[in-house]
């Protein structure tokens, strides 16, 4: 079983937990996920790792209630337990000396697995910008966390409550107006958001890694569930990536394959189950 020491709401229906796991938190590196089980009922749910300590032997994750499985997460409370917990999981990010400005992007609760990167990649000695998108101003997460490791800081908000109104495309092209030599950008968020990033970033020459959070269930490269076209080369996720060159990869086709079990999850979402076999 693995502790929960401290739970945020962070925004409305965004959550971050502070989970003990000290053999996690000692070989963890940016980039790299978790898959956790909230009960012995629960499907398994990976996540990107949005920091760590590894003196305390903590790792904090940050999700968004979008089923039944992160409605079961989010119910529990600091204090309690949930089953499983493995990791760290995938490939680290490459986190070098860059000739240039290094760039992440994150979108909704994909600024949370950008933190690690980012304080990496300053950490290695490199000027570090952050574009940050939310749909408004009220659901931006971590922007004091992000402020500590990076150079720089945009915003941007769809409604134009914050920062730049629109999308995070617009804080890429106005870094690149204004003659930011940018050796790479890492994307992070909504797959459409990802793909708009790496269409724009093309034409820029800008190299783009995207890590990819598809429909995933061992975490060992075992099933298959997680694979995903890049360069016309089938890859797993959970082994291969998370992360990947996102100008190769086949964004319709991961976009199709995230809707295969909607219906299924809205079903599950608002199942309550009479003969005690569910969780409800």
């Amino acid at each position: 079983m693995f502790k929960i020491l401290k739970k945020e709401e962070l925004s409305p229906s965004v959550f971050s937990m502070d989970i003990e796991a000290p053999r996690v938190a000692k070989k963890c590196l940016a980039g790299q996920f978790i898959i956790l089980r909230v009960d012995e009922e629960g499907e398994r749910i990976p996540l990107t790792i949005a920091n760590f300590d590894r003196e305390k032997g903590i790792i904090n994750i940050v999700f968004q209630v979008i089923g039944a499985s992160t409605m079961a997460l989010a119910a529990k409370e600091a204090g309690d337990s949930i089953v499983d917990f493995a990791g760290p999981l995938g490939q680290p990010s490459e986190v070098k000396k860059f000739d240039g400005t290094v760039v992440v992007v994150g979108g909704g609760i994909g600024v949370a697995p950008t933190f690690p990167i980012a304080r990496a990649m300053k950490e290695a000695g490199n000027k570090v910008i952050a574009i940050m998108g939310a749909k408004t101003k009220d659901i931006l997460i971590m922007e004091k966390e992000m402020s500590e490791v990076t150079d720089e800081i945009l915003i941007t908000t769809d409604d134009g409550s914050r920062g730049i109104k629109g999308f995070v495309t617009y804080a890429v092209q106005e870094l690149v107006d204004r003659g930011e030599k940018i050796a790479q950008i890492t994307a992070i968020g909504p797959v459409i958001m990802m793909k708009s990033v790496a269409d724009a970033t093309r034409d820029m020459g800008i190299p783009t890694v995207v890590s990819l959070n598809p429909i995933m269930v061992d975490g060992t490269g075992m099933c298959g569930g997680c694979r995903v076209t890049v360069g016309d080369e089938t890859k797993f996720a959970c082994v291969d990536g998370p992360e990947f060159d996102g100008h190769k990869v086949d964004f319709p086709e991961l976009m199709s394959r995230q809707r295969m079990y909607r219906d299924m999850e809205a079903e599950e979402k608002d199942h309550i189950c009479r003969i005690g076999l569910g969780r409800k």
